[in-house]
């Protein structure tokens, strides 16, 4: 699956933001604006939090424009530092049980429909609903979120056959319930 943010950066735009430009900027806040507060307002489950860290991801873009090598897309640059600040909001609300509980066998294999993904998903504790959207969505590998989370490998893998499992069960409770609610 391919990101929403792997969107295209001429390098006029990136001479811009070097130099600085305001209109360059305009120009990116409104190439990345959306994906970037669609992406936070899953992995944080709250708009006002969302808006907060596209604040905090063009702030830094503007102060460390000068640390993109270029070695790599541009919107790989972006998006991680949109994930780190994401990560840093959800690591400071977060109560300290925030993970699924290691009690819940299953495996990670079909997810319900798009439709009602994103009302499971608000259902999920913060750090779950983070790593499923980031390796499912955003498509980070299990090596990449347990490094971004400071964590070993199996926790990801954890979180993500739990969070599926989770979210099927949320999925198919709401099915029996509006079978109950039309018969």
């Amino acid at each position: 699956m391919s990101s929403a943010f792997a969107v295209e950066t001429s390098p006029e735009l990136l001479a811009g933001l070097r130099r600085r430009e305001s209109t360059a900027f305009a120009t990116l806040y409104r190439m990345f604006e959306r994906p970037i507060h669609n992406m936070a307002w899953r992995m944080l489950a709250d708009r006002e939090e969302a808006r907060e860290v596209l604040q905090d991801t063009f702030l830094q873009v503007h102060t460390r424009i000068e640390q993109f090598r270029g070695d790599a897309p541009f919107w790989s640059w972006l998006r991680k530092i949109a994930v780190n600040a994401a990560l840093v909001r959800l690591r400071s609300s977060r109560p300290p049980h925030g993970e699924l509980d290691d009690q819940m066998p299953g495996e990670a294999s079909s997810l319900p429909d798009w439709l009602d993904l994103e009302q499971g998903l608000a259902q999920l504790p913060a750090q779950t609903r983070s790593v499923l959207w980031l390796h499912l969505v955003e498509g980070y590998s299990h090596e990449e979120i347990a490094l971004e989370f400071g964590r070993s490998l199996s926790f990801s893998k954890s979180q993500v056959q739990r969070g599926a499992r989770r979210l099927r069960e949320l999925m198919q409770d709401k099915e029996q319930e509006l079978r109950h609610a039309v018969a």
